[in-house]
């Protein structure tokens, strides 16, 4: 009992908890589908099929921050977003 409740503390206290969901290398989301947006933390397939309706209606992304233009995504959600985003190919980050 004692075992769990120390994984439990440590996991909380994770920032990237097992829970959370990160990618091995950033997603370009001028190009990712909904399956891969799926891999950022906190996004689920309604935000993700919102990233890519939000793509095909404005065209590419050309600056990161234009992600919060998508609804469901503020500055606090991007914030733990930007980490894991690309605009070009081969998951190449952009600049802050």
């Amino acid at each position: 009992m004692l075992k769990a409740l120390a994984a439990l503390a440590l996991c909380l206290a994770l920032p990237l908890c097992a829970s959370e969901r990160a990618p091995s290398k950033p997603i370009n989301i001028n190009s990712a589908s909904v399956t891969e947006l799926m891999q950022l933390p906190k996004v689920g397939q309604k935000t993700a099929e919102r990233i890519v309706a939000f793509r095909k209606q404005h065209g590419n992304f050309k600056r990161i921050e234009e992600m919060m233009n998508v609804k469901g995504i503020g500055e606090k959600s991007f914030a733990k977003l930007r980490p894991f985003l690309s605009l070009g190919p081969g998951g190449v980050p952009s600049n802050p």
